[in-house]
């Protein structure tokens, strides 16, 4: 097909070329055939000028208005011999002219090359010249093909016209001259010939080479190809050439980027994220990254084209990683609490263990002293130790903050609900809950394990607001170093040792979670970075900011003689999350598990003193409203109200 390709162009040329030449002489020969006009025209014009031809003219038309007159009637001897065609020879052999013709006003010839025709009328039409109009002409006569030009010749002192001066040049001379000039151009036909073909040539080998050895055929069939799987696929593809510019472009890559990348646009013109822009600047790392584009979560990775050893470009492709990463927190969690209920089966069997050893011993009080004991202490396996149950009303926000802890607790690390907690309603929005606050405590949790504070804790305090949740979470960590606090929420930004193993590295979750604070209005920010740990010195304080900081000034909610134990010294996150909890009006989602209705709902109220100016979630077993154990019996009926009927919440003491 190249072959052929190459071949049909030379042929283009070589017809191009010929036909240039073609048009070349036809237009030499019409401007040699004018130029060979005006050379004859100017000789018959001088001719007919002279005062001596104009008078011998003229006498002989008078001549012939008389009988017997005129050169019709004169010998050939006198015609021959007389002054008009001595004068007319002699301006033919210095012109080089091939006749010049003197008549009179009737067309009879005074001069001529040939004394045979002498005296004889012209052979074409006279009339032109002898109307006072002069002529141009071409056409073949005795003497053969001519160019003539055609003057008349008017009496002396008068515009009479009294014959005609007809100069001739022989055609040959013509062809002659143009043949010349054809020889003169039929050298840059054939350099012009050769420079077409050379170029065909040349332009065959770029295209070769520019098409990547592909034939016509199989580019049609490759863009075709490339159109159904570029836009047929769910991933995003962009192509950039060797200068760094758009070549190709699919849907799908400008809906994940959100960009309007038109071929030849430049990419430092196309808005990328930084995390985007440096996967391109190093495409060969052989890893995908993760990459946080306005509310998606995305897999970037990029690699550079060659073929042949050449360099083509680099490719860039994009996958929508928003739905795994929101299931994958949520197994997450499910993982987390299965953990959980795993640890408080094995609590279960290991104090039901205890209870038949004692049973089985015939030690009924120690028996009824252990669950008494157990009983105090709370739930089976509890690990939140919440000052109220009913602060955090939501069930399912319950048992993620559960799950945490005891994942915490594998840790050693202790994970505490801040005693301001007051969330009186459900959780509308759960996964974007869970993604940001998940996010924060597994921050906590690590920068307190790797801490060098003891005891390692992290807290938890919790607000709602109306609708929003007002989240502040404090570890007892090292802080937040000061060279990370400037890029902490950027995409690839992370106060941790990189994972081998994750998908993309770290430094994803804050990112992801600012995200979803700030798409539904709300922000996340780092409100204390917190400081390593000081020598103990007896004047050491919190660093401002943290929870412990606030202590002073936050309401107490913990029982009488209760130590404070605050978490300090580490980082302090709020995050404010607009629209994730139930209107005031909307019913609950999750009940209480130890909540009874009443004439006036006790949990839209904040945890506070009873009547007598005690709480009664601190009172001892026994000692309850009803002379019962609240642990063991719940709260009944007869629960008296707390002293505040609205959902606001306590100041919080971050």
């Amino acid at each position: 097909m190249r072959t052929r390709t190459l071949l049909l162009q030379c042929a283009v040329v070589t017809l191009v070329v010929c036909t240039a030449f073609g048009a070349f002489a036809h237009d030499s020969e019409q401007r040699l055939t004018r130029e060979y006009q005006q050379r004859a025209l100017a000789v018959a014009r001088t001719l007919a000028g002279e005062a001596d031809i104009r008078a011998a003219v003229a006498r002989w038309s008078d001549a012939a208005d008389r009988p017997g007159g005129g050169a019709a009637h004169a010998s050939r001897a006198t015609l021959v011999n007389g002054a008009l065609n001595s004068r007319a020879e002699t301006v033919r052999r210095r012109t080089d002219a091939l006749f010049v013709v003197l008549t009179d006003d009737r067309g009879i010839r005074l001069s001529h090359p040939d004394a045979a025709e002498l005296g004889r009328r012209v052979s074409t039409d006279p009339s032109a010249a002898l109307s006072g109009h002069e002529e141009l002409a071409r056409h073949r006569a005795h003497l053969g093909e001519e160019v003539v030009a055609k003057v008349p010749v008017r009496a002396p002192g008068s515009r009479r016209v009294v014959g005609e001066a007809n100069v001739g040049v022989s055609a040959a001379s013509v062809h002659a001259e143009q043949t010349r000039v054809l020889l003169s151009g039929l050298g840059w036909l054939v350099a012009a010939l050769l420079v077409g073909l050379a170029a065909s040539v040349l332009l065959a080998r770029r295209w070769k080479r520019l098409t990547l050895g592909l034939e016509p055929e199989e580019l049609a069939t490759l863009v075709q190809e490339q159109e159904a799987v570029l836009h047929g696929i769910g991933e995003g593809v962009l192509a950039l050439d060797t200068r760094d510019r758009v070549t190709v472009a699919n849907d799908e890559v400008r809906t994940l980027l959100g960009i309007e990348a038109v071929p030849g646009t430049p990419v430092r013109e196309l808005g990328l994220t930084p995390r985007v822009r440096s996967v391109l600047r190093e495409p060969d790392a052989g890893r995908a990254a993760m990459a946080v584009v306005g509310e998606r979560v995305l897999v970037v990775s990029a690699r550079t084209v060659r073929r042949e050893g050449r360099r083509l470009g680099t490719l860039l492709t994009v996958r929508d990683r928003t739905a795994v990463e929101s299931l994958t927190r949520q197994l997450d969690a499910v993982r987390t609490m299965s953990a959980a209920l795993r640890a408080q089966r094995h609590e279960f069997a290991n104090r039901l263990h205890v209870l038949s050893g004692l049973v089985h011993s015939d030690r009924p009080e120690q028996a009824a002293g252990y669950l008494d004991s157990l009983l105090v202490s709370g739930p089976l396996g509890e690990t939140l130790p919440d000052p109220d149950p009913r602060a955090v009303r939501d069930a399912s926000l319950r048992a993620f903050l559960s799950a945490k802890a005891a994942a915490a607790r594998e840790r050693g690390v202790t994970l505490v609900v801040g005693g301001g907690t007051w969330v009186p309603r459900a959780v509308t929005a759960p996964v974007d809950v869970t993604t940001v606050l998940g996010n924060l405590v597994d921050n906590a949790v690590d920068a307190a394990q790797a801490g060098r504070r003891t005891p390692r804790r992290v807290e938890v305090e919790l607000i709602g607001v109306d609708d929003a949740l007002l989240a502040t979470v404090a570890d007892s960590g090292d802080g937040v170093a000061a060279t990370r606090r400037h890029d902490l929420f950027d995409e690839g930004a992370s106060t941790k040792e990189p994972d081998a193993d994750a998908l993309g590295g770290r430094g994803v979750g804050l990112p992801l979670a600012r995200q979803i604070a700030r798409a539904r209005g709300g922000d996340l920010r780092l409100t204390a970075p917190g400081a390593p740990p000081a020598p103990a010195s007896p004047s050491e304080e919190a660093p401002p900011g943290t929870t412990a900081a606030a202590a002073d000034s936050a309401p107490d909610n913990t029982a009488d003689g209760a130590p404070d134990d605050r978490v300090t010294g580490g980082a302090v996150f709020v995050a404010r999350l607009p629209g994730v909890l139930a209107c005031a009006d909307e019913p609950p989602r999750d009940e209480a598990p130890d909540e009874t209705p009443s004439d006036e709902d006790p949990t839209d109220e904040p945890p506070g003193e009873g009547p007598t100016g005690e709480d009664p979630a601190h009172e001892p077993p026994g000692e309850g409203p009803t002379g019962e154990d609240p642990a063991r019996e719940g709260r009944t009926d007869d629960a008296p109200p707390r002293e505040s009927p609205t959902d606001d919440p306590p100041e919080h003491p971050v």
